[in-house]
Order: C-alpha cells, then sequence, then structure tokens
C-alpha cells in the first residue's frame, strides 16, 4: 500500500510582497477542490475514507493537524491502527497525500483555520466514502 506523502513547498518575500510555492506537487489527478473551516465548538472533523480515492490537503490560514489510519477492515476496522499525525501550516505551501485505502481526521490547531482538500474523483462519479466516529479510534 501507498504510504502518505508530504510534498514540501516553500515561500518567498520581498519588497513586492509574499509568494507560497510547491514546484514539486503534480496536480493533473485532481479533478475537485473545496475548503474546509472547523468552528471553535468543533475543531475536529473525521474519521473519513476512501478505499480508492486519493486527497490532498494543503493549509490556506493558520494551522491543521491530519491524522492518517491506513484501513484493515473497512466493514469493522481494528481500533488500535497506527495514525500518521502532520501538522501542516499555511507559512508553506506544503501538500500532504494521502493515497487510496486511508481515512483522515481533520483538527483545526488555530481559529478560523482554512484548509484547501482536492480529490481525484469528482463528486458522486464513485461510491467511496467510509465515515467512523471521531472517537472510534484510539
Amino acid at each position: 500500500m501507498e504510504k502518505p506523502l508530504l510534498i514540501k513547498g516553500g515561500s518567498h518575500q520581498d519588497h513586492r510582497g509574499n509568494l507560497k510555492y510547491n514546484n514539486t506537487f503534480d496536480a493533473s489527478l485532481i479533478k475537485r477542490v473545496y475548503t474546509i473551516s472547523n468552528t471553535q465548538d468543533n475543531p475536529a472533523r473525521g474519521w473519513i475514507g476512501h478505499k480508492i480515492e486519493s486527497r490532498w490537503f494543503s493549509c490556506l490560514k493558520g494551522s491543521f493537524k491530519v491524522s492518517l489510519i491506513a484501513i484493515d477492515d473497512w466493514e469493522t476496522p481494528s481500533i488500535n491502527l497506527c495514525k500518521n499525525e502532520f501538522q501542516i501550516l499555511n507559512e508553506t505551501f506544503d501538500v500532504l497525500h494521502a493515497p487510496p485505502g486511508y481515512i483522515f481526521r481533520l483538527e483545526m490547531l488555530e481559529d478560523d483555520s482554512i484548509l484547501l482538500i482536492m480529490a481525484d474523483y469528482a463528486l458522486g462519479e464513485v461510491k467511496d466514502e467510509y465515515r467512523y466516529d471521531l472517537e472510534y479510534f484510539n
């Protein structure tokens, strides 16, 4: 199974302002984009995942913790599966790739944070969404 990958971006500042970039991220597979902003009362959402779809995450404002778990059984996953945790900041244009076979949990670390999410399938193109309770995994 493919592993999650953090694709590092960068930033540049000069007298004209700031530039954030990611020159190594290949966006050719992207078919859909959306943003998520959690509330202060509900700073985390998840667990949501996909057997065949990929997701890419990048923070546009503030910061997020993205937790990823490779699922062993989609109907009744083990509760003690290993979590991969990544902190994504808005200072650089890092992109986190969650390959097929993973579920994710998104936690806002700063108020008013905004997370960009990209998908490789159009909405409704495949039936491939699995949801688990936020507290399901230890």
